[in-house]
């Protein structure tokens, strides 16, 4: 048998480190931005075996350090100074080489910018462009490649089918800080309000413009970012427009981007499949631990498989944020505002699962113990508690940003289930063919083994007087019957009592309804928040529907989603729709596909609506509930999504799913760096209360066909 010839990945790159700025007013040199560059080229060449004639490199080295020397063995001859003029070109060149459906790798170290706008017909007198910035920006005549050119240059790669990545390691606007770290972004955040070229070599300004308008959408504003959100390619930016993108001395030794150095270091470490979901979410953990004001940003198509045309089905779960030193502690990126309360475990796994059913591949099993708005405290659970014991002396810390799935539930979440097994031949409230009548016990015998060992639903026996949430029986057609007082409709397939399979089926969905449900009972109407935000529905012409308590909707009429922050400080909210199908999703704000949307003090945004029923028999009309979840801090909503229960998910083109529908669910329940300001006694230290950091609203329609 002969070997298979390794198959090398049709990527074509564009590597951009910038440390050394011609003299300007707003932006220092930098002293990792090249670095990063030659250690993404090297993992490419090396790992990759990218041919290095497809890695287009633009670096500017500061002339008095070793990084004038190439440290790479990507160099073959100097790089290109990446100047405004070759970034184009650059750009230009790989849209025309690059092969359709080949990759795109962009990679861009240094600092971003903000200049006043040379497009105020779209954007509005006095506002401000993002920008790459070059390192000849401070030149007579310098330049940024302004987000509006970079759209363009994307979109024509888009166009012709090339699978883009775009890695930003910089930040919008910049501060300043003491340490061995540095900010990559201009002085105190400055806007240059130089009056830059209004001519670019991208694109005539007709086209620049009406390919903005096209990605923005015609009724979405822009609330300023890299770039609009598209699923026609990756974006992974270091840090939000109001936060900082940090370069400090990894290990006190040479300097990295924290994006770039967590990026390569997570590639590495592991090197089997990953979704940029799952690289994000360590990536995050990782510069979270370090440098909190800063949280990377993850846009487009998440699921997609890292250096690869494949989508991977990775489910949204909590995420490990932190292990503290002792390997006994650990902290979670989920809290109050996400339901979870002391007493709630979870199961990590590694960053790379695909079954979350395997209980073999669990790491360890943590239980909550201090429960804040947004995030949580758990210990690890020894053995001896019913936890797991780490293999190959490997250390919990390993996993810091692998996935944390819900196994067990507090009392407060438990749902009760009961069996109903009397239904009889005559009995017109509880009638069944005759033939079904002596199959009940055995039918229901299979849902009660099936529920075993569920950390969610226990069983409450019929002579119980204890109210139940769930009543499972027979249906006159054959079929288990889920009862919330009446019977749920279009519960899509039938699961009948005959096929062996059907009971776990049955667990499934009372799993699926339990977490729903839940979702819909979060509130805190205590929170001093409650006030702070503007959250209604408003008719097709932006007024106020006559009776906002009894609100009804024809499908597909036309309907915007106002929510305005009245406070003095910036919050982050999340919209779900619960939907009529039992499925959750979470409303995009101005089409950015976030775990959160930061709203400024009196920003308002309006989000236009079209609301449909399912096209399948039994939906005449439908409830559907829209709900605003909003904290202070960072928050992870997405993995109270839920897909319908009623349906088969959806295989789509390219994307692995896991054969598992128990598994499916339960998946997805699942600063001064060198100087710290001095502590607090404990006496002084302010402890916020965490009830009083997030709040809930919602509102309830109707939708009639």
């Amino acid at each position: 048998m002969t070997e298979q010839p390794e198959q090398i990945p049709n990527i074509y790159a564009l590597l951009i480190g910038i440390d050394y700025y011609l003299p300007n007013r707003l932006y220092k040199s930098l002293k990792g931005a090249v670095r990063d560059i030659n250690l993404v080229a090297d993992y490419l060449l090396k790992t990759l075996k990218i041919p290095s004639e497809r890695i287009f490199k633009l670096t500017s080295p500061n002339p008095e350090t070793l990084d004038a020397v190439p440290t790479s063995e990507s160099s073959e001859v100097k790089d290109a100074p990446p100047t405004y003029e070759n970034i184009v070109a650059a750009f230009q060149k790989i849209a025309e080489e690059a092969p359709k459906d080949a990759q795109v790798y962009i990679h861009y170290s240094g600092h971003g910018g903000r200049a006043v706008t040379v497009y105020p017909e779209i954007k509005g007198e006095g506002q401000h462009d993002e920008g790459i910035v070059p390192m000849d920006v401070g030149e007579q005549g310098g330049r940024y490649l302004r987000d509006i050119e970079l759209a363009t240059l994307l979109k024509r790669m888009t166009d012709k089918e090339l699978v883009v990545t775009v890695i930003l390691d910089s930040c919008h606007s910049g501060g300043a800080t003491r340490g061995d770290c540095e900010i990559r972004g201009a002085k105190d955040g400055e806007v240059d309000l130089t009056e830059g070229p209004e001519d670019s070599l991208v694109a005539s300004r007709e086209e620049l413009i009406r390919n903005w308008k096209t990605l923005i959408g015609a009724d979405e504003g822009f609330a300023g970012g890299w770039l609009p959100q598209s699923n026609d390619y990756v974006l992974l930016a270091a840090c939000r427009p109001s936060e900082y993108a940090f370069e400090y001395a990894v290990n006190g030794k040479e300097r990295h981007g924290a994006l770039t150095y967590w990026m390569i270091d997570t590639l590495t470490t592991i090197p089997s499949e990953l979704s940029y979901k799952s690289l994000h979410a360590r990536i995050n953990a990782k510069i979270q631990s370090k440098f909190p004001s800063q949280l990377p940003m993850l846009m487009g198509s998440g699921d997609r498989q890292v250096f690869a045309n494949v989508r991977l089905s990775t489910p949204y779960t909590a995420t490990v944020i932190k292990v503290n030193a002792n390997q006994k502690e650990v902290t979670l990126n989920a809290g109050l505002a996400q339901g979870l309360s002391s007493g709630t475990q979870f199961a990590i796994y590694p960053l790379n699962t695909k079954n979350f059913t395997d209980k073999q591949q669990r790491v360890a099993i943590i239980e909550l113990t201090e429960v804040e708005a947004s995030s949580s405290y758990a210990k690890v659970l020894t053995p001896e508690q019913g936890g797991i014991e780490l293999k190959d002396g490997s250390k919990l810390e390993e996993f810091q940003g692998a996935p944390a799935v819900m196994v067990s539930a507090p009392p407060n979440l438990i749902r009760r289930v009961r069996l109903f097994d009397q239904k009889e031949t005559g009995n017109k409230e509880n009638e069944l063919p005759p033939e079904l009548v002596g199959k009940q016990k055995e039918a229901l015998q299979a849902v009660r083994q099936a529920l075993e060992g569920n950390g969610l639903l226990i069983e409450v026996q019929a002579d119980d007087q204890q109210e139940a949430d769930y009543q499972v029986a027979v249906g006159r057609g054959g079929e288990y019957e889920i009862c919330i007082g009446m019977p749920i409709e279009n519960l899509r397939p039938p699961l009948m009592v005959n096929d062996l399979e059907a009971a776990k089926g049955v667990v499934n969905r009372l799993v699926h309804l339990a977490k729903y449900q839940t979702v819909q009972a979060i509130d805190n109407p205590d929170s001093e928040l409650v006030n702070s935000l503007d959250f209604e529905l408003l008719d097709q012409n932006k007024e106020p529907f006559p009776d906002s308590s009894n609100l009804e909707l024809k499908e597909r009429e036309v309907a915007y989603l106002r929510i305005k922050n009245n406070s003095r400080e910036v919050l982050n909210v999340a919209v779900l729709d619960l939907e009529p199908t039992w499925a959750i999703s979470q409303i995009p704000v101005l089409n950015q596909d976030e775990t959160f949307y930061a709203l400024n003090p009196d920003e308002e945004r309006s989000i236009r609506l079209r609301f449909v029923l399912p096209e399948v028999e039994g939906y005449e009309q439908a409830r559907e509930i829209l709900k605003l979840f909003a904290t202070r801090g960072p928050a992870n909503f997405q993995w109270l999504t839920l897909t319908p229960l009623d349906e088969q998910p959806e295989r789509k083109a390219g994307m692995r799913s896991i054969n598992s529908p128990f598994g499916q669910l339960l998946e997805a329940m699942g600063a001064d760096v060198d100087a710290p300001p001095p502590r607090l006694t404990r006496a002084a230290l302010r402890d916020p209360d965490p009830n009083q950091e997030w709040m809930t609203k919602r509102i309830q329609m109707t939708i009639k066909r």
